[in-house]
């Protein structure tokens, strides 16, 4: 007899008659690991728990914003209020102002901020106004590295589009992609080399300060320093995309912790508490330029949404009081416990990890870009991931994907992960054997 169909297959069968691919986001169609995606019903704390019941440990905390964890008291509570008040009023809230207020203490670079719905949608936007303020077209980006799936960033991007093992996509003109430079992610060689013979086009270099859409690959030393002084010396602007390490890293992420000053910043859902938002930032004098003060049009009428913002509020409030100086060493201790183990199995393995973000390759090499993240053994780590999910611990479904630690994961949650971690990974390395 074969095995009764779940929940979640029946789910999926019915969203694949109506939705592309079955999901409303690629990476969730599990094609990176196999297998057919478990569909969530609800989630508290550190753990989610699918329509059939089952409840896994997450790591991926909805691709990193909630580092408080799913479900905090405070948050809903922010937004049950919101919503009581009405969910959305397109026009201005004492919110908006209030979360602005909040972002630009923690990021000194970001003298003037404006709110959008998404990381997508702030990434766009960040560029056409560096466009504006330096009258040129030309875009360095850096392979592996994802901004969103606005036409110009899909160059060599990373993320889903590293998932599926495309390189760019069909409906990208051309033209557009021309204007974009790629170049190896930590190669400042390479981006000396660009900036010699190009750098008078140039409008902005924008990076991922720790990468996280390759799996997480932390910057090379001097690798942000120079991109900084080559944005300088050409008259370019450098842009921060934090969509992953804005307020992750620390109150004043990934620029706070290396010491660098954009002149643009590029923030995500994690100011919305996980709720559909985002942000770009930076220079006033840039920003003036955004309508209706400057002449750089960009508009939107969920722009600010005053659940979205009132959630993000709470988060903030409570991650100002937060001990990330804790979540490094806990999830330090977590890494060191899982790398053991993976030793101890035989399974050669590659561990990155910066403050609360890491991402173990199933590689006998370090990895420091996109080219060498691409070497590792997706295949092995597809095993890994479902013997993982076997043990009640939810990973990413991508071997190119960040696993997140939130503030709300135990010693309870560590214990269990680490004993599904030894016995999974001496399943791959069995099946290895017998390969």
């Amino acid at each position: 007899m074969s095995p009764a169909r779940t929940h979640s297959q029946a789910l999926f069968e019915a969203a694949r008659a109506l939705i592309p691919g079955g999901v409303n986001s690629p990476v969730r169609a599990f094609l990176g690991v196999g297998g057919e995606p478990r569909f969530i019903a609800r989630a508290k704390g550190a753990r989610i728990t699918d329509v059939d019941g089952y409840t896994f440990i997450d790591y991926v905390c909805s691709w990193g914003p909630l580092i408080l964890g799913h479900a905090h008291p405070r948050v809903v509570q922010a937004i049950r209020e919101a919503a009581a008040r009405g969910t959305s009023y397109g026009a201005p809230t004492a919110g908006e102002v209030e979360i602005a207020r909040r972002i630009a203490a923690a990021m000194p670079s970001v003298e003037k901020l404006r709110l959008v719905s998404s990381g997508t949608e702030a990434a766009m936007s960040a560029v056409r106004l560096a466009r504006a303020a330096t009258g040129r077209d030309v875009l360095v980006k850096f392979d592996g590295c994802y901004h969103g799936h606005a036409d110009s960033l899909l160059v060599e991007a990373g993320s889903g589009v590293a998932t599926l093992g495309i390189p760019g996509s069909p409906g990208v003109p051309e033209a557009t992609a021309r204007l974009t430079r790629s170049l190896p992610y930590n190669d400042l060689d390479s981006a000396r080399r660009l900036f010699e013979t190009e750098g008078s086009a140039i409008a902005a270099v924008v990076v991922e300060p720790v990468a996280g859409n390759m799996g997480v690959v932390p910057p090379a030393p001097g690798f942000l320093e120079g991109l900084q002084d080559l944005a300088r010396t050409s008259g370019a602007l450098l842009i921060f995309d934090e969509v992953i390490t804005g307020f992750r890293l620390g109150l004043g992420g990934a620029q706070g912790l290396f010491g660098i000053r954009p002149d643009l910043t590029i923030l995500g859902k994690i100011i919305g508490g996980g709720l559909p938002v985002g942000a770009y930032g930076g220079r006033a004098d840039l920003m003036a330029m955004i309508a209706p003060e400057g002449p750089v049009y960009q508009a939107g009428t969920l722009s600010g949404n005053p659940v979205a913002v009132a959630a993000g509020i709470e988060t903030l409030r409570i991650l100002e009081r937060s001990d990330y100086d804790l979540l490094d060493k806990r999830t330090a201790g977590l890494v060191q416990r899982l790398k053991e183990s993976a030793d101890a199995a035989g399974v050669p393995t590659s561990w990155n990890r910066v403050g609360s973000l890491f991402t173990c390759f199933f590689s006998e090499r370090p990895v420091t870009d996109y080219a060498s993240a691409k070497r590792a053994d997706a295949k092995r780590y597809a095993a890994f991931f479902h013997e993982m999910l076997k043990r009640r611990v939810y990973l990413a479904p991508s071997a190119f994907e960040a696993a997140f630690v939130s503030l709300a994961h135990e010693d309870r949650d560590f214990e269990q992960t680490v004993k599904a971690a030894r016995k999974s990974f001496q399943a791959v390395a069995g099946r290895t054997a017998k390969s």
